[in-house]
This record gives structure tokens, sequence and C-alpha cells, in this order.
């Protein structure tokens, strides 16, 4: 899973669980989830595909708790799936929405009822199809959650909505649901205390990077998320870690291939900025007295690969390219300390991320590459004098490395022999991270 992809989430103040009604809750599901509660986020579900084949209602709010052990409310529920599939009856407010097959996911008008014995609702669906929906309905209401905005928003239970996106139905039930039971953007830790958002100073911080978003500009986009205050296009702002001063002169709104300037925003509100090299992921942007929010955490790597480049007349290219994707988050990059040539070992969750590099080497950079799978598992980074540094043995199964940044790390091909290392040098700290995010960590 990219450490740009769970980025997302350091700017969210809620996220979207999308589970297929007939996979059920799947190995990335259970990942970004694992990120989600982590970060403390809620989560609301939505099954999809109703009008397809799938497991049943109650199986799947059971698999819910089992594998993510996050229970659940049901705000609606099925009428009926696959080619029986008749619409969703809302709980609260007792009104049924049908599902008009025909007409690509069109919906007829809410038929409000009373009851379930209401003589309109009996009328529109067979005796068999109601009597069913009537037993469901009463066994969640007497075995299942109550509705509870508290739990919601500690991330305990998740409302759950059906529908099927494909043909737009159950989707602005959805949609409306969660614009009143998402919570409101949230204070953020910064290293001066807590910001909240209905304070007057503007603050934001970068969450995310991206390349080439115009692949006829070649531009890169910052992404911003506002904490407090209001933004104001053409505001000039703080970078606290460079101590530059910017001016923000072309803040955008970014929706697929759609940009829109933004005249202003306020907090939780994503503002795209243009980048030329004046931000990184993490950084705060401010005005008024300087403050640093607390770091975006990453994902340790857990597989490693040297990049090469096959043609030597694009090294211009490719070493751009790697920095940017790197800057981006899609990959960390670590230079071998003793090696004739400095290729770069790329650093990832999994391996679909160095396809990802490839696949955008060539396509934005015009650059073809050859990976080599390296047998390393773990990365620490070295904290010691060097003195000390210098005198540790890397045993066969290690590797002295470098970051982008040009501080010491070390490769290991297992636990053994990182543990061994680490005891054989007591007067050296290896570190799940940069030492300098280590120590403002525990200073926030």
């Amino acid at each position: 899973m990219p450490n740009g992809l769970t980025l997302h989430f350091d700017a969210a103040d809620s996220a979207v669980m999308l589970i297929d009604n007939a996979r059920g809750v799947e190995p990335q599901t259970i990942k970004l989830f694992h990120v989600c509660r982590q970060r403390g986020i809620p989560i609301f579900t939505f099954i999809n595909k109703l009008d397809r084949p799938g497991q049943e209602p109650l199986a799947l709010l059971a698999e819910i708790e089992e594998v993510l052990g996050l229970r659940s409310v049901p705000v609606n529920w099925p009428i009926g799936d696959g080619a029986e599939f008749r619409g969703v009856y809302d709980r609260g407010a007792r009104e049924v929405h049908l599902f008009d097959r025909t007409h690509h996911g069109a919906r007829r008008a809410p038929v409000r009822v009373t009851d379930l014995g209401d003589p309109e609702l009996r009328g529109l669906l067979s005796a068999e199809r109601v009597e069913k929906l009537s037993e469901d309905l009463e066994l969640l209401d007497v075995a299942g959650e109550p509705m509870d905005r508290d739990r919601v928003n500690a991330g305990e239970l998740t409302p759950v909505f059906f529908g099927s996106a494909v043909t737009n139905f159950g989707v602005e039930l959805f949609l409306n649901a969660f614009i009143r039971m998402a919570p409101m953007p949230s204070p953020r830790q910064t290293n001066h205390g807590i910001v909240r958002p209905e304070e007057p100073e503007f603050r934001g911080f970068i969450f995310k990077i991206q390349a080439n978003m115009d692949p006829n500009h070649r531009d890169r986009i910052a992404f911003m998320r506002v904490v407090s205050g209001r933004f104001e296009r053409d505001m000039a702002v703080l970078n606290p870690r460079s101590g530059r001063q910017v001016r923000l002169t072309r803040p955008q709104k970014l929706f697929a291939q759609e940009r829109v300037v933004m005249e202003e925003a306020y907090p939780g509100d994503v503002v795209g900025l243009t980048n030329p090299g004046l931000f990184a992921i993490g950084d705060t942007v401010c005005t008024g007295s300087p403050v640093r929010f607390a770091g975006i955490p990453r994902f340790l790597p857990e597989v490693f690969a040297s990049l090469r480049n096959v043609h030597t007349n694009r090294y211009k290219q490719f070493q751009n390219g790697i920095q940017q994707l790197s800057e981006e988050g899609v990959v960390q990059l670590f230079y071998d300390t003793q090696a004739a040539r400095r290729e770069p070992i790329l650093a990832a969750v999994g391996a679909l991320q160095f396809e990802v590099v490839q696949f955008r080497l060539r396509t934005e950079y015009g650059v073809e590459t050859v990976l080599e799978p390296m047998p390393f598992s773990h990365v620490r980074w070295v904290d010691a004098d060097p003195a000390a540094l210098k005198a540790v043995r890397w045993y066969p199964g290690s590797r002295l490395v470098e970051d982008t940044a040009g501080r010491p790390a070390a490769l290991f091909d297992g636990d053994w022999v990182l543990n061994y290392i680490r005891e054989q040098n007591p007067q050296v700290r290896f570190l799940e991270a940069p030492p300098e995010a280590v120590a403002a960590a525990r200073a926030g």
C-alpha cells in the first residue's frame, strides 16, 4: 500500500469504506481500515453492488465486526438483492426508496409509510418481500446496535448504507446522511499546543504532492489542508521549515480533470498550490507566529530494489523523475555509501509501488529502467557519532546506506541480523524514523 495513499488520511476528518456486496471485506480494505483506526478517523460504510448477486446483508455486517473488530449500525436496509433488488428502507425516516432498473438507476419518488403494514407498500412489493423486510428490521431493532454519534466519532461504530454506485442508486441518500453526520473539522497538534478551527490566524499543512497532473506543463501541485482561520487568494504565508515567505497566487480546487481557482477556503477545505519545489510533505503554512504541525507518519518499507537507468542520455530526466516521485511519497530513496555508481535503492511497503515508479518514469519522463529486487526487509536510521558509526561491523544481510537528506541508515534482511548488530553496538541507536522526526514526536 503506497505511503502516498495513506497520506490522504492525515488530512481527513472522516473516511468512507466501500465494500463489495459479493467480495466482502478485502485485504486492501483491512490495511486502510487500520490506518483509520491508528488516526482515530470515523468510518462510514457503503455496501455496493446490491443490484448484483452477493452475500446476505447480515453476513456482511458480521464480517465487518469479525474481521475489523468494528460494530455497525445500518442506516438503511436493502429490499432484496441481485435480480430481486427492489430498493432500500430508510430506518430513521421510515421511508422506502424503490429501485427502477429500467432507467439506469433513476429512482421513483420515495413512498413514505407509517409502518410496514401500510397498504400502499404492500401494493408495491410482494407479500413475501414485505414479510422478509419486516423480519430483518425487527431483528435489527432488537439485537442491533443503536445509533450513537459519540461512538461513531470515536471510530467504534460505523453507520452502514446499501446501494449501487454504478446505477447511482442509494448514493444521494448516503451523501446527504454523510453531510449531516460527519464530524466538524478537528483541532490539530503543533509544537506550541493545539490549534483549533475557530482560531483567527490562518494555518494549514501540506499532506500530498503530485507531479505532472498536467503533462503539458510538467507542473507539481502541493495539496494543503486548512486547519484554522480563513485562506485567501494572493495571501502571503510563512513556511517555518524553510523560513521563506511565499505568496499563494494560484490556489486551485481540483476534482478529476477540472480545476477551479479558489478565492477563499476555510477549515477542512483542501487547496491545491502550484509547487515549484517550495513545499514538502508535512510542511506547515501559516500567518502570524510560526508553528509546526506534528509530522505525518509513514509506514516502514518492507521491500527494496535497486533501479538502473537504461539510457545514459536520459540521466537528467531519470534523476528528476526519481526525486519528484520520492517527494510525492510513492517510494523512499536510499543510496549505497560504498557503491561505485550512485544508483537509487527504492524502498516501499509493497512491490506494486515499484511498478508504479517504472510506469510513471516511462510515461511521464520518457525513461526506461531496470529493477533488481534486493533481499532486505527492514530499514533503520542510524543515530551515532562518526567514530561509533565507523566502528560498526556490517555483517552479511546488512548494508549501510544514506537517505536523500544524507542521513545514515541501514538495511537488514531479517530480524536476526538487525538485533545482532544492535546488541553488538550499544552506543548506536537504530531508529524507525530519522532522528529529528523521533525527537519531534517525543516533544509533541
